[in-house]
């Protein structure tokens, strides 16, 4: 094979498929479910009713205009890993599937939905492309194995739902394997301090799970660890017995084997499988603590082989092929615990295994390897694990969604080429091929962002040349997945530094982590990226992916996906270079131009800083378990904390005030809603507020505090049927003012009895400043009647800009009685009671995010205009 150049795919301002095709789906797949085989039957139910239903006429909420009918034939003509597919014309298309594995079936029905976008997009010049379909398909899998690993170690465990929606997309993709790794995420029995509160799957859900895989063709393999990465476990006291090191298991004690011997069963019992993947990868310090202590100096080569073998030995009893990560074997030879001792080329660790009891012949060896561009590094370092008594290694790559937001696509397939081209080629051919997603640094990430590289792997996989169609995935990926390609590939450029590329390091930047985390008044990272232009590439990517996620798309429904990283480059755009921003006007002593950017661009990031911890929360609690989330909810309450002092000490320094004062004139604010998604924000007014004074006793001055035009705050007033809020004493005040989101409300505060709380609005200096400045004002929202008009009615985002409060915000019955939820409702408006709130989600899943999101912060009810959601996908 030749090296080539990596795969190429459109740049983020170009648009490869015509917008034509965003409207809606042309053809409609008819399976014949009833007549296929019956062990595919339950597996094509699975996929057809939950996965990217538009593409299937029994399961599509929008007939298309053309429909394929699809049948499939299990033979044994066709050779293992094999399948072909053939179009016949006629006044229903009929497309035959022939295969002899049940996942290559799953792997051509995938092709034939490729084959349907396909035909979409050639008949914009050929209107009989998809009236008679003239194609046939035949693909050879170039690996006896095609696995998928998923880390459910680090953080985030997934629910069984978001296995199943993985599962579907794998069997469309054509993998054969799912390993779950988990170092002590599953249940053991008598071992309650096991995986203690960290969401471990039982015994049931393991079961169901491979009962789903089963029924596609996937088989579902344990993946746990038997030396290293049990720091989880180990620091109990419970398990202090079986402490070598805080991270591995002390080697040699007969009761280590007792206990992993427990470990093993409870892994291996729910699944059919009988192969295990036993880790020992990264097991650094083996035998240099307590080990120590109790048996002496052992070199570490000597200490590994020999717990291998005893594990093995446990494995064996049990009836179970077990794989290891190779690392350890390399690191420990070269008496080097850096990841730089296991791909030194010149590291071949035969000669000091040569020297103890050597690896069981029927223990499999996993290469693992994520960061090299280059096919001859994988291949002779496949060689080297074949010098080793190993014939046929396993090699593993990696989708880079570890210690970052969202994985990292380019590279992910830079890397991913290099090691497939060299396992698919001769010397160092190998018969087993896994993609890893781990999560790394808090798992962050959502693993389905991953999705582009699972597709782009699947698809190496199945052909023996060393370059994939740019073309071909930009169709596969839609089908498929349900997304456009282009637009996740424009998703990485959080990680992208804006300025012309250069040769990779053998990782990618991860710069949206950091610049995300860094404090943002010390901002100590601020160096590195002195002099690119941060805020307009993250201000271009933020609407561009925004706009994607956002739009009512049947033909994109994954796209809807990409609003986390979208929310992620806006916060990005607004924290970069703020450091700087503040002190320039601070060392010129400018304290108007100061203020000014903590009011354009500090506090706007707070509220971009927080929608982007509800949403990131929302997408947690749906495809993660809960367990876990605390500890990135730790990060984001810990970086708002931080945005909260910067805004009140700056803001307290250029008004010439201690910042005690703020507590007097703090600025409570109505947010306007979490979500940008049309379904919900329906054309919102956006008129320009009137200002009036504040003028309570009180002893604060600066500068007049109003809403802008587009703020969506001004003046309005209370409609009759809208109960007042205000304290016992001030109904009779003319200071108590109303304000609201869609309907004022009146507010008071313990403080400031009979007097209105300050709203948001951009400040702005008074020009004498010794003069005496106007005091805060409140601007509240116009009363309408138009229900094209109407927007999410509640109270979200009611917080103090000031600092801790001691306001108070009574709720209301904010529906008008012609939106009563007892009446009938205007055409297709409807309102959101938390008794009807899981009918809604079930009925509308893209939305399920959008809509816990604003009703878990909300403190009355929300409405939907059902007129422009767009038609459910459920693809995860």
């Amino acid at each position: 094979m030749d090296g080539g150049s990596p795969m190429q795919i459109s740049t983020p301002n170009e648009d490869p498929v015509p917008r034509v095709l965003q409207d809606a789906i042309g053809v409609n797949l008819a399976v014949d479910v009833d007549g296929a085989p019956e062990h595919l039957q339950q597996g094509l139910q699975q996929i057809i009713g939950s996965h990217n239903v538009a593409y299937f006429a029994q399961t599509s909420s929008a007939q298309a205009e053309h429909v394929w009918s699809v049948q499939f034939e299990h033979t044994e003509d066709v050779a293992s890993g094999t399948f072909d597919v053939r179009s016949v014309t006629g006044q229903v298309p009929q497309i035959t599937v022939r295969y002899n594995r049940t996942i290559d079936a799953f792997r051509a029905l995938g092709q034939v939905l490729t084959a349907a976008r396909a035909a979409e997009v050639a008949a914009l010049t050929n209107p009989d492309a998809l009236q008679t379909p003239d194609f046939t398909i035949s693909e050879s899998a170039q690996f006896e194995t095609l696995a998928l690993m998923i880390d459910c170690s680090r953080n985030g465990v997934l629910n069984v739902n978001s296995v199943r929606a993985m599962l579907r997309n794998m069997a469309l993709m054509g993998y054969t394997m799912l390993q779950l790794y988990t170092e002590d995420t599953y249940k053991v029995e008598g071992e309650p301090f096991f995986g203690y509160l960290r969401g471990g799957y039982t015994h049931d859900e393991l079961r169901a799970i491979d009962d789903y895989a089963f029924a596609m063709g996937i088989e579902v393999v344990a993946c746990i660890q038997t030396l290293g990465h049990l720091g989880q476990m180990l620091q109990w006291p419970r398990y202090a017995g079986l402490r070598d090191t805080n991270e591995v298991i002390l080697s040699r004690a007969p009761e280590t084997y007792a206990f992993l011997e427990k470990l093993i069963k409870a892994a291996s019992a729910p699944l059919r499988s009988k192969r295990i993947h036993i880790g020992m990868d990264e097991a650094y310090g083996v035998g240099e603590g307590r080990f120590r202590g109790l048996y002496g100096q052992v070199e570490g080569t000597a200490i590994f082989v020999e717990h291998l073998g005893r594990v093995h030995a446990i494995c064996a009893q049990l009836g179970l092929r077990a794989m290891i990560w190779s690392d350890m074997l390399f690191c420990l030879a070269a008496k080097n615990n850096a990841l730089y001792a296991y791909y030194d080329q010149s590291n071949n660790p035969a000669e000091a295994l040569s020297r103890v009891e050597g690896i069981p012949q029927d223990i499999d060896l996993v290469f693992w390897d994520y960061y090299h561009t280059q096919p001859e590094i994988y291949a002779r370092k496949i060689q080297q694990h074949k010098d080793l008594g190993c014939n046929s290694p396993w090699m593993a790559g990696g989708a880079w969604t570890w210690s970052r937001l969202w994985c990292h696509v380019p590279f992910s397939f830079e890397s991913n080429r290099a090691s497939l081209i060299a396992a698919k080629s001769q010397p160092g051919r190998v018969a087993s091929f896994m993609l890893t997603i781990w999560g790394d640094e808090g798992n962050e990430c959502d693993f389905f962002s991953a999705l582009p590289v699972m597709l782009y792997v699947a698809n190496h996989a199945h052909t023996d040349k060393s370059e994939i169609d740019a073309v071909f995935m930009e169709n596969a990926f839609a089908a498929v997945c349900g997304g456009s390609l282009g637009d996740w590939m424009a998703a990485s450029g959080v990680d992208e530094l804006p300025q012309p590329n250069e040769a990779r390091a053998q990782m990618p930047s991860n710069m949206s982590k950091w610049l995300l985390w860094e404090d943002p008044m010390l901002s100590f990272m601020s160096p590195q990226y002195a002099g690119l232009a941060l805020d307009e590439h993250y201000a271009g990517t933020a609407s561009r992916l925004l706009d994607c996620a956002l739009a009512p798309n049947t033909r994109y429904p994954l796209n809807r996906l990409l609003r986390m990283p979208g929310l992620l480059a806006r916060v990005l755009s607004l924290k970069c270079n703020l450091r700087d921003r503040l002190a320039r006007p601070y060392k010129a002593g400018d304290r108007t131009a100061l203020l000014q950017v903590a009011e354009t661009r500090l506090r706007p990031l707070i509220e971009a800083q927080r929608e982007l911890w509800l949403y990131h929360r929302a997408r947690w609690m749906r495809i993660y378990k809960p367990f876990g989330w605390e500890t990135l909810e730790l990060r984001y309450g810990g970086l708002a904390a931080r945005l909260h002092t910067m805004y009140d000490r700056i803001v307290a320094y250029a008004l010439c005030l201690p910042c005690s004062a703020l507590r007097k004139s703090r600025a409570v604010g109505v947010a306007a809603g979490v979500s940008r998604h049309p379904a919900l924000l329906p054309g919102r007014s956006r008129l320009p507020s009137l200002t009036v004074p504040f003028d309570s006793a009180g002893d604060v001055s600066g500068p007049s505090m109003s809403a802008d035009a587009g703020s969506g705050l001004s003046m309005g007033e209370v409609p009759a049927w809208l109960p007042s809020i205000t304290s016992a004493d001030s109904s009779d005040d003319p200071a108590a003012m109303s304000m609201g989101l869609g309907w004022p409300v009146t507010a008071c505060t313990s403080s400031l009895p009979a007097c209105t709380i300050p709203a948001c609005g951009p400040l702005q200096s008074h020009a004498d400043t010794n003069a005496p400045a106007p005091l805060p004002v409140l601007t509240a929202l116009p009363a309408t009647s138009d229900t094209d008009n109407v927007t999410t009615i509640n109270a979200l985002g009611v917080r103090e800009l000031g600092g801790e409060g001691d306001f108070w915000l009574q709720p209301a019955p904010l529906l008008p009685p012609e939106l009563d939820p007892q009446d009938s409702f205007p055409r297709d408006i409807g309102c959101l009671g938390e008794e009807d709130m899981d009918t809604v989600i079930d009925s509308i899943p893209e939305l399920e995010e959008d809509l816990l999101c604003i009703y878990e912060n909300s403190y009355t009810s929300l409405l939907l205009d059902y007129g422009r959601v767009t038609a459910p996908s459920r693809l995860g």
